[in-house]
Order: C-alpha cells, then structure tokens, then sequence
C-alpha cells in the first residue's frame, strides 16, 4: 500500500481543494415568458431560445401550455413488437 512520505502542507492540500466547492447556477428570467430558466438553455415553460420556437408546445382550451408525458418504456416494446409482426406478415 502506498504511504506519503511526508505530511502535506495546509497550503498544497487548499489548492487541491479549491475545485471541491458547489457551484452558482446561472439563473435568468425567460424574456418571452418571464419565468425563471438556466442561462443559455431553453425555457420550459414556452420552449423558446434566442425567439426561436425550438420545443412545441400544446395549448389546452384556456391557451396554457400542456406537458407531454413520455410514453412508458412498456408503450415502447409493445409498438416495436407489433411493426415486427407486420412486417412478418407481409
């Protein structure tokens, strides 16, 4: 097993450590939507960056965004399995 052979210093030990801190999360307000989003990301809440549309969106009947749920992974093997059977019969 390896042993230091000497003790290390205060000052070496800081400056190994000066990496090991939390860091600022940059957080702007949407200038679309005007709610809160991570600097240079899309916004979630309206799906724009830079006044560019880049996530659609669908709108329920009061014109408020509605959130897409992600089909489940069950969903998924269930759709696969039955193009494989189409394709078989054909």
């Amino acid at each position: 097993m390896a042993v230091p052979k000497r003790k290390t210093s205060r000052t070496n030990r800081d400056k190994r450590r000066t990496h090991d801190r939390i860091k600022i999360v940059n957080i702007v307000e949407c200038p679309r939507c005007h709610s809160k989003k991570l600097a240079h990301h899309v916004c979630q809440a309206c799906g724009y960056y830079k006044n560019t549309e880049i996530i659609s969106q669908e709108k329920d009947a009061k014109g408020k965004p509605v959130k897409k749920e992600a089909p489940k992974a069950e969903e998924k093997k269930a759709s696969g399995k039955e193009k494989e059977t189409q394709e078989s019969k054909k």
